[in-house]
């Protein structure tokens, strides 16, 4: 989980909305759906939630 916060950091990536304009720009093609999921994992991460 650290490492992956630590890419998405330096990647400057998790600044994604879920409002589908990341989606509409991505040059990766990533979904909005996926992107949720990220954000909800980084944050849980930040906060120190484990499973």
């Amino acid at each position: 989980m650290r490492a992956m916060t630590r890419a998405m950091t330096e990647e400057g990536f998790g600044n994604c909305g879920n409002h589908y304009e990341c989606e509409a720009v991505c040059p990766k093609g990533i979904s909005v759906r996926f992107i949720a999921k990220l954000n909800r994992e980084f944050l849980k991460a930040l906060l120190g939630f484990r499973k």
